[in-house]
């Protein structure tokens, strides 16, 4: 699947570690979103992968709340 994102958010992703990743490289693997909030806008996140990620923040034992706002706009716009 091609995900398109407006550049006004992929600008806003400056800390991302994986050079916008998600968007570039069809092979890349999301987090999970397993629950949100307020339209999306707020994502609580599972990963697989277990790099270091600026905008992933631990949240009780397993959970990460995700601060980026590519992702936020994926799940959103694509419910993925």
């Amino acid at each position: 699947m091609d995900i398109e994102i407006s550049e006004d958010l992929t600008v806003q992703a400056v800390k991302c570690a994986t050079s916008l990743g998600c968007i570039k490289d069809k092979d890349y693997e999301l987090c999970r979103v397993v629950r949100s909030a307020n339209g999306g806008g707020v994502i609580f996140i599972e990963c697989k992968e277990t790099k270091h990620c600026n905008y992933k923040n631990p949240f009780g034992y397993s959970l990460s709340f995700c601060s980026c706002p590519v992702r936020k706009e994926i799940y959103k716009k694509y419910k993925i």
